[in-house]
């Protein structure tokens, strides 16, 4: 598994896209076996990636899947998208 922050952000991101488009593929051929059996694997490379990014720098969606225990806690973490932190 990709370790930088970056790295687990594209793999995030590479993931998201290829379940998206099968996902898009299946809508209209239901009984592609093949295809089913890829979205399946890429679905758990996906949450492997995402699990891997959160448990090293934290939540990347502020709803879902994260109770709070008390006030917004992911709002003091760095962005994503801040590019001082992928140098």
């Amino acid at each position: 598994m990709r370790s930088t922050r970056r790295e687990l952000l594209d793999a995030i991101l590479e993931y998201n896209f290829a379940c998206i488009e099968l996902n898009l593929y299946l809508d209209n051929n239901s009984y592609d076996e093949d295809a089913l059996e890829l979205y399946n694997k890429y679905s758990e490379k996906f949450e492997e990636a995402r699990e891997a990014y959160e448990s090293k720098y934290g939540v990347l969606t502020n709803f879902g899947y994260e109770s709070s225990p008390c006030y917004w806690k992911w709002v003091d973490e760095p962005w994503p998208w801040d590019n001082e932190f992928y140098e």
